[in-house]
């Protein structure tokens, strides 16, 4: 690409003048003006360009201010020569975005610059309004040196002590949840945590009245010898967390041998090699799948003692049953909203759960396809909507919560037809209420921490992390309206029944065990009081007498009342037991103390239910 003249004469060397030339005599000034003239009268060149002026449609800032406004240096005339030509052959819409954007650059700059001074003259002021102030805190500092250097460095030490205040916080308390953050731990004690899982009332006032027997649960579970735990396992109740809770999560001798990729988990006794749970992850679906109570009630015995009792001689049969009778099965089962369950069931039928393994064994035989017929035709039930799911007449999950707690040999099984289904209903639900209130254990999916608590005190077997409640499920997810809801409540009006039942009986059983455990808890402060007391008398004793047994006449002489031991022996116990009564108010709320009545009676809760509010 060639070079325009003026460039290649700015380029080239300066001229020296030949020998025996004249010597120019004319003025710097008038002889660069005339160049300038006569270069700009030459058509073609880049002055005559720049004195046309810019291309139409081209901005005169672009052009007539690096070439007309003071004379530059070669690189610079160089620069604008070389753009000028080649800023024309760009395209009309690409040098208006171009000259828009430096109008942008120009506000943005003169934003920034107004920003700053804006900063400093605040930052100017705010040092004005603390020195001042500072003048005023510590005046007697001023007379002593500069008071505006004595105010920065004091201002910079508060600014750097808070730096690193915050740096400190940082590292002790991260996150938004830090206790030391909260009003509430600065307000209020800390809060019960069982309180937090429901929504219910603070106050829980029972609606039916049970025994101290009915209240009382605590099994001496002997793991070591013939006591066996079985888990009672309804579909769709929060079972499966729970049994796996039962084989990981609980603190044993010998804890239970679970093997990854594998369901089943070997749970031996101590130094035995027989099993002390019977449920789906300790010994699999042995009584069929989600065996109810009439079937393990009939079926675990002969599970447990084995296929090799059943070998034995007549004789020895004998005696392996009269062991059976004495030995101890404590069942445990898991409850939920019948609601909340009937729809959870629905949505896992909807993926093609079909239950076809459970055998319904009754009375030693299972139901006939007369007594018990299917609600489809296919393999499975798969993609059904709710509407099909609750018009089915013969749907099990419509009071399966009853059905699987009652004695079915109490009605005939899975024959309809022998006695009136009013009639039927009420003896389901008698049963299932009467097993249900004395197994040994049973817990709600709406209360894991209480249920956890519940079953630590029963079987006195602690677990090792602490239950999660869980208020998201698939049941959850599913929006039903009022008729659908009053709807899936009529079809299940047993369960609602009995929930409500279990319900009542689990809190009251709680609210015992609570008050129990803080009643012992006073009982064993009262026990080491006396014991502080009778220790503190004791030692005074000790050391009265043996000041007078060394100077008998001179305790008589200075001790001329017989009364003043015995008034100090009285404050020093009334002292102890003042710190010791404040202590123990400290600890504990007050409770009302009553006697404990007999288990025959009705009213065997009188002695708990004045402060169950403050207990929960």
């Amino acid at each position: 690409m060639a070079l325009p003249a003026c460039a290649v004469r700015e380029f080239e060397p300066p001229r020296q003048p030949e020998r025996g030339a004249p010597v120019r005599t004319t003025c710097p000034r008038r002889h660069s003006r005339v160049e300038a003239e006569l270069a700009a009268s030459r058509p073609g060149s880049v002055a005559a360009s720049v004195r046309a002026g810019p291309p139409r449609g081209v901005s005169h800032g672009f052009h007539t201010r690096p070439l007309l406004d003071k004379p530059r240096k070669a690189s610079s005339s160089l620069a604008g020569a070389a753009c000028a030509p080649l800023f024309a052959l760009l395209s009309r819409g690409r040098r208006r975005r171009m000259h828009v954007l430096r109008r942008r650059w120009d506000l943005g700059s003169l934003c920034r610059a107004l920003l700053t001074r804006g900063l400093a003259a605040l930052g100017h002021s705010l040092k004005h309004v603390l020195g001042a102030i500072f003048s005023k805190i510590f005046g007697p500092m001023a007379s002593v040196g500069n008071m505006d250097e004595k105010s920065n460095k004091l201002l910079l030490a508060l600014v750097m002590l808070f730096l690193f205040a915050v740096i400190v916080l940082q590292y002790v308390c991260p996150g938004t949840e830090c206790q030391l953050l909260r009003l509430q731990a600065f307000s209020s004690p800390v809060p019960d945590p069982y309180r937090s899982e429901d929504e219910s009332s603070a106050r829980f006032v029972p609606r039916y009245n049970f025994t101290r027997g009915d209240l009382l649960r605590k099994v001496d579970f002997d793991i070591k010898g013939d006591d066996l735990i079985v888990f009672l396992h309804i579909q769709k109740t929060g079972g499966t967390t729970f049994g796996r809770h039962l084989v990981r999560n609980i603190q044993l001798e010998q804890p239970c041998e679970c093997r990854v990729g594998q369901k089943k988990c070997t749970c031996h006794r101590p130094g035995k090699r027989e099993t002390w749970l019977f449920s789906r992850f300790s010994t699999g679906w042995s009584c069929g799948l989600h065996a109810d109570w009439t079937e393990l009630t009939s079926c675990v015995p002969s599970v447990v003692d084995g296929k090799r009792d059943a070998r034995l001689r007549p004789s020895r049969w004998r005696i392996f049953q009269i062991l059976d009778a004495a030995r101890n099965f404590h069942y445990i089962t898991i409850l939920r909203d019948p609601v909340s369950r009937y729809l959870s069931e629905w949505r896992h039928v909807q993926r093609g759960a079909t239950w076809k393994a459970s055998l319904h064994v009754c009375d030693g035989r299972p139901p006939t396809s007369e007594e018990l017929p299917s609600c489809y035709t296919g393999d499975d039930w798969s993609g059904c909507p709710l509407k099909e799911f609750m018009d089915c007449p013969y749907n099990l999950a419509n009071n399966r919560q009853v059905r699987m707690l009652s004695d079915l040999t109490l009605v005939g099984c899975y024959n309809l037809s022998v006695m009136p289904e009013k009639q039927r209903n009420k003896v389901l639900l008698e049963s299932a209420k009467s097993n249900l209130k004395h197994m040994a254990f049973f817990g709600l999916t709406e209360f894991q921490r209480k249920t956890q608590y519940l079953f630590e005190k029963t079987f006195n077997m602690n677990f090792i992390s602490p239950f999660t409640q869980y208020n998201t499920t698939r049941a959850s997810s599913v929006e039903i309206n009022k008729e659908i809801q009053k709807r899936i409540e009529g079809l299940n009006f047993l369960d609602m029944e009995l929930y409500s039942y279990a319900k009542d009986l689990f809190l009251q059983r709680y609210q015992f065990m609570r008050q129990k455990e803080h009643q012992e808890a006073r009982r064993k402060r009262q026990e080491q009081r006396k014991f502080l007391k009778g220790r503190l008398l004791q030692t005074h004793f000790q050391s009265q007498g043996q000041g007078q047994s060394q100077n008998p006449n001179q305790n008589q002489s200075q001790n001329p009342n017989p009364n003043a031991n015995q008034n100090l022996t009285q404050n020093l116990m009334q002292n102890l037991t003042q710190s010791l009564s404040q202590k123990e108010n400290r600890e504990s709320p007050k409770q009302n103390s009553g006697k404990e009545q007999n288990d025959n009676t009705s009213n065997g809760t009188n002695d708990y239910i004045g402060s169950v509010e403050k207990w929960r």
